[in-house]
Order: structure tokens, then C-alpha cells, then sequence
């Protein structure tokens, strides 16, 4: 397999956005036939899923052979030029990276000088992303915890612009991630949730070089994942995988538990969306990678 040239890949990318961005004539009825994605998703996963022992290298081919068609990486922490190795000698593209620590440093904590370090990570991110030809930097934006709802909204908005003259420069798209953070939604509520304050939150950054990479499952527990979607629409740039049983009230296999997968692929149809689809789940060896490629396969309906 070829690696694309960055010029290649920035004009894939132009061209997902812009189709992404287009409104829709009409929208697909519940009750239509949920259709294949094939052509519209690109499968990738997290490094810490491959569970193969050896160089980086033979971690991007054994993810290559599971079918996957692409990696994301963890930064700050990655080595550049080891992963641009493992990038030449496999042919598999890091599509983007996780920004490493943002659970721990992060952007709405009360302290102005671990709001400093959130950042430097994220600019790290960005750049070490941009260096080995990724995309998109996913960034947990902070943690309930931290305070009231408004402050660490006030907080987290004003510490993430700092990084976006960085991000239009390079051409980096940050990638907010839906999590269980316990910000942004009812962390003690019921099922009929919307995402009505992640429309908000990232309209108020107010720039093209900030989405969503919305996690399919993470909030399954909380509201309709297609209903999520459909209401996300455009601002979604990627996406993160995985099951979850609301009557186990736990996180399952890709395509085990009850979330509804066909709701969930007319959503996507219906806003137009191309692009990354991480997996997000347990990893092991080439026999659990190629069950995850599957999985998605299946719950896709890429074959």
C-alpha cells in the first residue's frame, strides 16, 4: 500500500469537509432501510490496541493486515522520526493522534499554570501530529470535577483558542471527544439527553479547525446516538467505536449490547459524513485485530 502525499491527503480532506458541510435535500425516514457505508468510512485505531510484540513497525503492519487502513498515535510522548520509519516501511498512514495526559492536565482545572501545560501538550499534539502527515488531535476538554459548569466552560473555551492560530496554521483540526467527563451532559441522568451543549460548546469556539470526533457508544447510555448525530451534524470529523448495553449498564464489543447501529449508519448517511472511524476498544493480538476490522465491517456494513 502507498502512502499518500500530504498534498493527496489535504485534498481528501477538503473534500470530506466540504461534503460533510453540504445540507441535505431531504432527510432519510426512521423507518428506511439502514444503508452501507462502504466507501464512506475509513477504519483506523488507537496504538495501545496492538498487542503484537516487536518494532513499531511490525505494529503498523499487523494492524495493516486486521484490515485497517489506518493508526492514530499518542502525543506528546511519540517518537517522529520512529514513526515516520514505521510509517515508510508499512505503507499505513497515522490518520491522527490522541493528545496524551488530557485527563490528568487538563484545560478546565482551576490552576492557570496546569491550563498553561494543557495547552503546551495540545500544541505538541498538533505539531508532532503534523509531522508525521495526521490530521486530527482528539482532546478531551476537562473534567466536571473541576468546578461549576460555566467556569470550566469559561475556563477550557478561553485556554483552547490559544491553540487555534497553531491549528489554522498547520492545517490541525482539534477533535473533542465525547467522553463520560461529567461536562456537557447529565452524568446522573436518564436516556432522553441531547447534544444540545456539545452544539454550543464547539459553535463557540467558532472555527473550522475545531469538531467533533463523536465516540459511537460513549453516550449510548445517555440519548439516541443517531438522534446525536443527526443534531451534530457538520461539526462531527471523525469518529470513535464501541458497544454498550444499557441493560448491563456497561461497554461492550463492537456490535454487541443494544445500541442501534442501523439508526446510527442512516444518521451518518443523512449528514453526508466521510471519513475516520477509530476503533475504541479492548486490542490483543492479529486474531482480536482482525475480529475489531470485522466488527466494524459488519456494524458499518462495509464489506
Amino acid at each position: 500500500m502507498l502512502t499518500p502525499s500530504p498534498i493527496a491527503r489535504r485534498r481528501f480532506l477538503q473534500t470530506t469537509a466540504a461534503v460533510a458541510a453540504t445540507p441535505l435535500l431531504s432527510a432519510v425516514a426512521d423507518d428506511s432501510p439502514a444503508p452501507s457505508l462502504k466507501g464512506r468510512i475509513y477504519k483506523t485505531l488507537k496504538i495501545g490496541m496492538v498487542g503484537v510484540k516487536g518494532s513499531l513497525t511490525d505494529k503498523f503492519k499487523a494492524a495493516q493486515a486486521a484490515g485497517f487502513q489506518g493508526i492514530e498515535m499518542n502525543s506528546p510522548g511519540m517518537n517522529v522520526d520512529e514513526t515516520k520509519k514505521a510509517i515508510a516501511e508499512s505503507g499505513l498512514p497515522v490518520d491522527g493522534t490522541v493528545c496524551a495526559g488530557h485527563w490528568g492536565v487538563r484545560h478546565t482545572d482551576p490552576d492557570a499554570a496546569v491550563r498553561k501545560q494543557a495547552l503546551d501538550n495540545l500544541k505538541t499534539a498538533m505539531r508532532d501530529t503534523h509531522a508525521v502527515g495526521g490530521h486530527t488531535v482528539l482532546l478531551v476538554v476537562g473534567k466536571g470535577s473541576d468546578g461549576p459548569e460555566m467556569d470550566i466552560w469559561k475556563r477550557s473555551i478561553e485556554n483552547i483558542s490559544k491553540a487555534l492560530p497553531l491549528a489554522a496554521e498547520l492545517g490541525m483540526t482539534i477533535a473533542i471527544e465525547n467522553v463520560w467527563n461529567q461536562f456537557l451532559y447529565d452524568h446522573s441522568g436518564d436516556a432522553k439527553q441531547t447534544a444540545d451543549k456539545f452544539v454550543r460548546y464547539v459553535d463557540e469556539l467558532n472555527s473550522p479547525w475545531v469538531g467533533m470526533q463523536f465516540d459511537i457508544g460513549n453516550h449510548w447510555k445517555y440519548g439516541s446516538m443517531g438522534d446525536w448525530i443527526r443534531t451534530l451534524g457538520r461539526r462531527i470529523v471523525k469518529l470513535d467505536a464501541k458497544g454498550f448495553s444499557r441493560q448491563k449498564n456497561s461497554f461492550t464489543k463492537i456490535g454487541e449490547g443494544d445500541l442501534d447501529w442501523a439508526d446510527v449508519r442512516r444518521a451518518l448517511q443523512e449528514i453526508n459524513f466521510i471519513g475516520w472511524c477509530a476503533a475504541e476498544v479492548g486490542g490483543g493480538g492479529p486474531d482480536r485485530l482482525r475480529e475489531i476490522s470485522q466488527n466494524l465491517d459488519r456494524v458499518f456494513d462495509l464489506a
